[in-house]
């Protein structure tokens, strides 16, 4: 039984309506996650704000991809790994690396290892990394601001994540090709 409606622009609460209106804007839809998710108006404006930082940073669409996957992944939460493969293969990811993070493997290419690891690491070990995993990141050709930066994408996913295993909605018909469940 779904208990959060999945909202449109017109059914939402009035201060949700600007967060939808710029993610219809810049997604062409509203995805179902952030339909339920603007019940609250705190919650889809944070993420709408976070996710305009995130995707204005250093990182490329893919690389960006990769760490939303990968954390999406991580975090358990079907509705955002079926979203975030299409979004991964649509921006260039690799279809094996694609598939390696959903097997929760690290992708072969080196830098979106990097990213994958340093994501997966940060979410296990709630934030608490070692000596060893800042340098394995920096090593593979990263600096210490993107170190961070990534922290600002785990946060932006994490909200997106947790919300959706809460709310539960449905995936859309666009990204039932890439159904997951944790194992």
């Amino acid at each position: 039984m779904q208990i959060f409606p999945v909202h449109t622009i017109e059914s939402a609460p009035e201060q949700s309506r600007p967060s939808l209106e710029a993610l219809q804007g810049a997604f062409g839809m509203i995805p179902n996650i952030a339909g339920a998710m603007s019940t609250s108006p705190v919650l889809i404006g944070s993420l709408v704000g976070l996710f305009q930082r995130v995707h204005g940073g250093s990182f490329s669409e893919e690389q960006i991809q990769t760490l939303l996957l990968t954390n999406a992944v991580t975090n358990a939460c079907t509705w955002a790994v079926a979203f975030h493969t299409a979004l991964a293969l649509k921006e260039g990811v690799d279809p094996a690396d694609v598939k390696a993070i959903r097997e929760r493997q690290s992708p072969r290419n080196p830098k979106n290892a990097a990213l994958s690891t340093l994501a997966r690491t940060l979410i296990e070990k709630r934030g608490r990394l070692d000596e060893p995993d800042v340098s394995r990141f920096l090593q593979a050709g990263f600096g210490k601001a993107q170190l961070l930066e990534v922290i600002a994408v785990v946060a932006a996913s994490t909200i997106t994540n947790y919300t959706g295993s809460v709310t539960r909605p449905p995936v859309e018909p666009a990204f039932e090709a890439h159904v997951w469940s944790a194992q």
